[in-house]
């Protein structure tokens, strides 16, 4: 226990700053897309036709990236002549809204805090289910490292339960299998109301790689209401923890 104490106090602190400081954030992100409109070379459709989960959409010239169906692979900046599609390291990705994860440039719409009501009803503490329906284990291995010092989600209140009983909503990863379709039915329903639902990962969102599989659903909320949108393939730690964090009013 000694060596265990003398070993932290070695190390110091280690959990970051935010969301009062900015974070450090690898030079390997991705994160929200940067179109330029101007570079889309006329009649040029590659980025489109080289998207693996059709989240490239193109009107006339515009082109637009639905977040919630990207798996930030970076096919289209690789097929685009022109440079119109880039990443940026801006990992504010979280919405409440599925329209607003369709992005065409410009200033991004993250998530709004929940309705006063039920931020009263919750207090100072927000306790979540986790679900895994049918994920690779990616975005749940994203999920699961904000509980390290580093993050440490609990000095925000937020914990995960085992119980769906003791829990004020679910968590969901993965595109929900057919098989897990009940089960997520019935984690939800064993949440005491006002319960919120929250869509972790492009599996979660929209299907991701398996988008229009006859065995998923392509995403939670072609079941269940969704409150909140985490984009990412998987998303980055810091990506969901903004999210939860504007989902209860601390941002």
């Amino acid at each position: 226990m000694i060596r265990a104490i003398a070993e932290r106090v070695r190390q110091g602190k280690r959990t970051i700053s935010f969301p009062k400081g900015t974070p450090v954030v690898p030079d390997r992100l991705r994160g929200l897309p940067v179109i330029d409109q101007a570079r889309c070379t006329p009649g040029c459709s590659r980025c489109v036709d080289v998207c693996p989960t059709g989240a490239i959409g193109l009107v006339g010239q515009k082109v637009s990236v639905d977040i919630g169906k990207c798996l930030f692979c970076l096919d289209c900046v690789a097929a685009c002549p022109g440079g119109a599609i880039g990443f940026s390291q801006d990992f504010r990705l979280a919405s409440g809204s599925r329209e607003a994860l369709v992005y065409s440039g410009g200033e991004f719409r993250p998530a709004c805090a929940l309705e006063e009501r039920t931020r009263r009803i919750l207090g100072r503490s927000l306790k979540l289910r986790e679900i895994s329906a049918g994920g690779c284990n990616a975005c749940e291995a994203d999920v699961n490292v904000l509980g390290t010092t580093v993050f440490d989600l609990g000095r925000f209140g937020i914990q995960f339960v085992a119980s769906p009983r003791h829990a004020d909503g679910i968590l969901v990863t993965g595109p929900v299998t057919a098989n897990m379709r009940f089960a997520v039915m019935d984690t939800y329903h064993a949440a005491p109301p006002p319960r919120i639902v929250i869509a972790v990962g492009a599996c979660a969102i929209s299907g991701g790689p398996y988008i229009d599989h006859k065995e998923v659903s392509n995403g939670v909320d072609a079941l269940l209401p969704v409150d909140l949108y985490i984009p990412g393939c998987p998303p980055h730690p810091l990506t969901i923890l903004d999210g939860l964090l504007r989902l209860l009013g601390r941002l």
